[in-house]
């Protein structure tokens, strides 16, 4: 698509839609979530993939569900985005509406809007990874004791979860899903440093076997905080994998980068790519005193955000990845949005 028709599809995007969706009525409490394709079975004990093979984690059917229980269920054609808005100095913006956003889903308008609301309160579910690596020996109890504030400040409603996973070699979990503190702390305080690097592995392990089949009776909002340098050396699957894998698992990363010299590296963009490419946002603090201020502007993230449910035009359930482009007319201000997902298969 050429520059001039792209800007012509996004002036006309939204108010081919806006009418019908402000004339809606307010959406039920149950508001809708992302369109993903059904969990496979995760293969707890089983190694991740070899670089250039698929990555595995193809639709297939509902996960086991007990008998009566009552779960939501989304129409597979409807997508739910969740987002953020933040200024040229990563204040984040509230108050926006509908009409200030355009929208291309697959390159196309959507065929309708079915809401659009700010600072929703989804439960979370939060998976913390911390790289364990013999690297970051030197900081890692500092690292311990920010990351467990971090989960105490933002675990606050009752549905909300997070687990721990340390990674150095191979990933840990130290602590599965729950919102019990104490059990987290002592998850968090149980990692030991020491070893190679697989940070790749770590995220697509992360999201197959925890963050894709994380499901229930409601929305959620899933989202992984990386802590790492961003230097791997012993991972089999390819950086392009593990984004893959969030893609399908809807999984925003937020990463803090332990790399505290004062030129950017190269797993300083490895980092920024895992955020940019997901949704999320990376933070490079000057020193492991300033980690603190990167989970308190991550809490912030999570608690000021914006959610758009949508019905996509000429929808596919073939399985494909389909992009995302959300823009806002506002040039000062930046959509912090993932690029995509993968519809379900039929």
């Amino acid at each position: 698509m050429s520059g001039k028709s792209l800007c012509l599809a996004l002036a006309a995007c939204f108010a081919a839609v806006a009418a019908p969706s402000q004339q809606a009525a307010p959406p039920a409490q149950n508001s809708a979530a992302p369109a993903q394709p059904s969990a496979p079975q995760p293969a707890q004990n089983a190694a991740p993939t070899q670089p250039g093979q698929d990555s595995g984690a193809q639709p297939g059917g509902d996960a086991n569900i007990p008998n009566g229980a009552n779960v939501f269920k989304l129409p597979v054609n409807e997508v739910s985005l969740i987002f953020t808005v933040t200024d040229g100095h990563g204040r984040y913006i509230p108050n926006l509406t509908q009409n200030d956003f355009a929208l291309l889903d697959d390159q196309k308008a959507p065929e309708r809007v079915n809401s659009f609301h700010q600072q929703i309160n989804l439960p979370l579910r939060v998976g913390l990874l911390i790289d364990t690596s013999t690297s970051i020996r030197s900081r890692f109890q500092f690292e311990q004791q920010s990351a467990t504030e971090f989960l105490l400040d933002v675990l606050k409603a009752r549905g909300d979860r997070a687990f721990v996973m340390g990674f150095d070699v191979t990933p840990t979990v130290t602590q599965d899903w729950t919102n019990d503190m104490d059990g987290l702390e002592t998850g968090v305080n149980r990692l030991r440093p020491g070893g190679g690097t697989a940070l790749f592995d770590a995220v697509y392990t992360a999201c197959r076997d925890k963050l894709l089949t994380e499901r229930g009776p409601e929305p959620v909002r899933k989202a992984m905080i990386l802590i790492s340098d961003g230097d791997d050396n012993q991972s089999r699957v390819y950086l392009s994998e593990a984004i893959k894998e969030c893609e399908r698992a809807e999984t925003i990363i937020y990463s803090i980068s332990t790399n505290w010299t004062p030129s950017r590296g190269p797993g300083d963009k490895v980092m920024e790519e895992l955020a940019d490419e997901t949704g999320g946002e990376a933070f490079f603090p000057p020193n492991v005193e300033d980690m603190a201020t990167s989970f308190a502007n991550i809490e912030s993230e999570l608690r000021s955000q914006y959610a758009l449910n949508y019905t996509p035009a000429d929808f596919k359930t073939d399985g494909a990845f389909r992009t995302i482009y959300l823009y806002c007319y506002d040039r000062r201000y930046r959509v912090h949005a993932r690029k995509g997902y993968f519809a379900p298969r039929d």
